[in-house]
Parts: structure tokens; C-alpha cells; sequence
């Protein structure tokens, strides 16, 4: 993640929830009264956000301590400490909400994600993401699918081209889509297509397509679709795909399968915060 977009966005996300003072803890606790505070697994999980306490608290106080316990991406059991922090309690419990907030969210894609991966067992196809993400919180989602073990999808509609139903609709046919666009992009942009049918993988292979997406395809049908597709185009699999019928395409052969379940509809891993009082 880049760190100085992590800073940006906490100021925003610390002025939305601090506002012009946080009433309850600084009404109560001076400026000089120190506290150790832990960041505690409540679940068992997959452990994503360290990042995000370290510059959290480097914002609002750079002089706070923050020992990250637990590793990105290590699998943590309920109970564990996954961060010790020490500074001004006041400090401490401004920062809590947000910080855990975020890190919960993305715990639990990276515990989905682990899950995903794990489920599907393959060797050889990769699970990636979608851009089915919360608005302002992508770039901290498709991280957190890597910490799972996915891969991403485009970041961006400008990451590359992606030709779906509307556009092949619209243009008439995938020929004339994908060669208006090959006009149009330098060499180090790919092209994807969308399709449904065997004829439509048919005319994306001869159209020059880099890859091929088989949508909403069952795994038989993909098993025959992917016979038509020359070995050096990269091949997709998306669309009623989740985790209780993943395992089914484990033997399909596609290259990647991405999941819109991993950032649209996850569960947050629950994290605590506690303070305990210093000796």
C-alpha cells in the first residue's frame, strides 16, 4: 500500500470521526497520563492492517509506540495479541474506532480470500478480486486480498481493456470492439473479452483477444469452451461463482477465477482494543 495515500485518507477518516474534539476521553484523561493499549484477535483469521496502526498513531501522535506483534498475512487464533501500543491514553482511544474499523474490514477479506484459496486447492488457478469494492477503500480491499493470497483484477478501468456484453452490444460484434480498441492502446495494454458462448470465444480468439473471460459458465462448459482457446491467452472464469460451488472448478484449467464475495459482502474478523493500565 502506498503510505502516503494511508496518511491522506486516515486524516479524512479521523476528522469524520474526532471531529473537533473527542469529548469522552479528553474530558477525562490529561495530556500526560501514559497507557499500553493491545489490538486483540476476538476470531480466529487471517490478520491484515498493521500498516494502518502504525501510521494511524504516527499521525496523531508521533511520539506513541506501536510493536506490531503478529505478521500481514499470518493466520491469528481468538485471544492472540496482534498489536501493542503505548502513548497518551487520550491519543490512544482517539485513534481506536477508525484504526479498528479498518482493520477488521480487511481481516476478514484476507480470511475470506485464505479461505477461497484453501477451498479451491489448485496449482495452478488463481483466485483474484473484482472491482466490487467499497468506495475510497480500494486500494486497502485488494491488499488485503493479497495478504489472503489472492491476486488482483484491475485496480482501475484504465489498468486495461475489458470488453463486456454492453460494449460487444453496442459495437455490433467482439471483432469490431476489440479492433477499435487495439488501435487505440499501446503494447502494454491487454485486452480482455468477455463471453458466453462458443462462438463468442471463438471470435474473440480469431479478433486477437489476451484474454478470454468465460461468464457465468458452468465448469462442464468451460472444460469444453477452454479447448478452443490457444494456450498463450490468458483464460477467466467469473460469475456465479462463490465458495460453496468453488471447489467445482478446480479442474477447468482457467488461469484465474475472480469473486466479487471476497470485498462485496464480507464480514469484518472481529478485533478489540484494551487499554491496561500502567504499573
Amino acid at each position: 500500500m502506498n503510505r502516503l495515500q494511508i496518511k491522506k485518507d486516515l486524516q479524512q477518516f479521523f476528522l469524520e470521526d474526532i471531529g473537533m474534539n473527542d469529548l469522552s476521553s479528553n474530558l477525562i484523561f490529561s495530556n500526560d497520563e501514559v497507557g499500553t493499549g493491545f489490538f486483540v484477535a476476538k476470531q480466529d483469521g487471517v490478520l491484515c492492517g498493521g500498516p494502518i496502526i502504525e501510521e494511524g498513531y504516527r499521525l496523531l501522535d508521533p511520539s506513541v509506540e506501536v510493536n506490531l506483534i503478529m505478521s500481514e498475512g499470518e493466520y491469528v487464533k481468538a485471544g492472540e495479541k496482534i498489536a501493542k501500543v503505548k502513548g497518551p491514553i487520550a491519543v490512544l482511544l482517539n485513534g481506536e474506532r477508525v484504526i479498528l474499523n479498518l482493520i477488521q474490514r480487511m481481516s476478514g477479506i484476507a480470511t475470506l480470500t485464505r479461505k477461497a484459496v484453501e477451498t479451491l486447492n489448485s496449482d495452478h488457478t488463481r483466485i483474484c478480486d473484482t472491482r466490487k469494492t467499497t468506495p475510497g477503500l480500494r486500494m486497502y480491499e485488494k491488499y488485503a486480498v493479497r495478504c489472503g493470497g489472492g491476486f488482483n483484477h484491475r485496480f482501475r478501468l484504465d489498468d486495461g481493456v475489458m470488453i463486456k456484453d454492453n460494449h460487444i452490444a453496442y459495437m455490433g460484434s467482439i471483432t469490431k470492439a476489440v479492433s477499435s480498441a487495439r488501435k487505440q492502446t499501446g503494447h502494454m495494454t491487454k485486452i480482455e473479452v468477455e463471453t458466453e458462448s462458443a462462438e463468442q470465444v471463438q471470435e474473440a480468439v480469431d479478433a486477437g483477444a489476451d484474454i478470454i473471460m468465460f461468464d457465468n459458465r458452468t465448469p462442464e462448459e468451460i472444460k469444453e469452451l477452454i479447448e478452443l482457446v490457444p494456450q498463450q491467452i490468458i483464460t477467466e472464469a467469473s460469475g456465479g461463482i462463490n465458495l460453496e460451488n468453488l471447489a467445482g472448478y478446480q479442474d477447468t484449467g482457467v488461469d484465474y477465477i475472480s469473486l466479487g464475495c471476497l470485498t462485496h459482502s464480507v464480514t469484518g474478523l472481529d478485533i478489540s482494543f484494551v487499554i491496561e493500565e500502567e504499573n
